[in-house]
């Protein structure tokens, strides 16, 4: 055991405070600050009639990079081929391989243009087009992501957008070499080493070099957050992410050291990020306990881990397997790993998850990566409602309509019919026209 042991919550759905300890750690709201908001909404309002100087100005501040025009801002395509071409071998590999795999399944989601012509040869359909424009945030800061360059910029790809504008903070002027790489490979457009709200904003309004998108995807902190919700009409978003999260059930049979290092694997995100595992074996949470004391002095980032699990971290135990599916389904989580050993058997009766990870040897942080499907998650809670981003989310619908003389003249009198007893004459006047005798 370690001299200075993890404080991670310990919960029993027998406890008769449970439900209100669980709703304690379930508790977010990453936008609500006053504050952040009113400050996030001077940066919208500035760079909006401002532009370029104002995400210039913004930049100097917030990055601490001195530039005096947005061509200072701004990497060309050779820069980043020239990023992809000068990765060592092994990472090029790595970064190619996980981005083939993410097309792929990328691919297989995208849905097609339809249409059917009735008896009276009236012909219904749907049309399918891809967005013109879509922006892309990639964090910078404290970590690089290249992986999430992939996953937003290949889905994009795939629907069709015509163009695809990078926005990535690169604070006191560090440039990560994987995100441009990722980014030439993914066939970004435009990169741009701006972040925060700045960014957004010069997505969402466009400025003289930042061409406005017409949707904003990907992750950021509680001020990109605050700043995407703000410009939603504007322009589209993907979600509004809070931290990241995993719910792990155990039938008690998977090694207890895989375990604590799953957990591990999203608290280290930030000390906001909940780790999470439900067992109805007693003996194996306490194991799993042991194994995260011994284990997490071996971490790079064990105090942030440290944090995660003391703030919002909790092992769970839970009457039996019936029980377990009724908590993943109340906690709607981000990641969840079903380590059983009939996972196919449960997997039907989730309702609420973001991805589903299945058995023993699927760890999590494979699906963050390269196993293919997309990485980004609707988070806390929010899965009841939503899905992982996809080619969908880059593309809209159109409806098809197409009458017959015969057709205009059925659907006339039910229209007329309709809109006469919504006191809508004119509607009704319209189909009527069309009516024959």
């Amino acid at each position: 055991m370690s001299d200075n042991p993890v404080t991670i919550h310990r919960l029993s759905t027998a406890d008769t405070d449970f439900e209100r300890r669980l709703d304690d750690l379930l508790a977010w709201e990453g936008v609500s600050n006053d504050d952040v908001q009113s400050r996030v909404a001077a940066i919208l309002e500035d760079v909006k009639h401002r532009g370029d100087a104002a995400v210039i100005e913004a930049t100097r501040r917030f990055d601490r990079l001195e530039a005096s025009a947005m061509e200072e801002l701004c990497l060309s395509p050779h820069r980043l081929e020239a990023a992809f071409k000068g990765l060592p071998d092994e990472q090029r590999t790595a970064l190619e391989n996980a981005a083939e795999r993410i097309r792929r399944y990328h691919e297989r989601q995208k849905p097609t243009s339809w249409q059917y012509e009735e008896l009276d040869g009236t012909v219904l359909g749907q049309k399918v087009t891809p967005l013109d424009r879509a922006g892309i945030y990639v964090p910078g800061g404290k970590a690089a992501y290249p992986s999430s360059v992939l996953m937003n910029a290949i889905p994009a790809q795939v629907a069709g957008v015509g163009e695809i504008v990078m926005v990535v903070p690169t604070p006191d002027g560090v440039v990560n070499e994987l995100v441009l790489a990722a980014a030439h490979l993914a066939g970004v457009d435009h990169v741009f080493t701006i972040g925060g709200a700045q960014a957004v904003a010069a997505l969402a309004y466009g400025t003289e070099s930042v061409p406005r998108v017409d949707k904003i995807v990907g992750p950021g902190n509680i001020y990109v957050a605050t700043a995407k919700r703000a410009v939603f009409g504007q322009v589209g978003i993907d979600m509004i992410a809070g931290p990241s999260e995993i719910l792990v059930v155990s039938d008690g049979q998977t090694d207890p050291e895989w375990l604590a290092m799953d957990l591990f694997s999203q608290a280290e995100h930030d000390e906001d990020a909940q780790a999470i595992l439900v067992s109805w074996d007693g003996e194996h949470l306490d194991a799993v306990q042991a194994a995260i004391e011994r284990l997490l002095p071996t971490l790079d980032r064990e105090a942030i881990v440290r944090a995660s699990l003391s703030r919002r971290g909790a092992l769970i135990q839970c009457a039996d397997e019936d029980e377990a599916l009724a908590l993943i389904n109340r906690i709607a989580p981000e990641h969840l790993e079903l380590s059983v050993a009939e996972p196919e058997r449960l997997v039907s009766e989730v309702r609420h998850a973001g991805a589903i990870f299945m058995g023993r040897y699927t760890a999590e942080a494979l699906g963050d990566y390269c196993a293919g499907p997309n990485h980004v998650l609707p988070t806390s809670g929010t899965a009841r409602f939503s899905s992982p981003l996809g080619v969908y989310d880059f593309q809209k619908r159109s409806s098809l309509i197409h009458c017959s003389a015969e057709g205009a003249s059925t659907l006339g009198r039910t229209a007329s019919v309709l809109a006469r007893g919504e006191s809508l004459t004119a509607h009704a006047r319209s189909a009527e026209y069309r009516i024959r005798d």
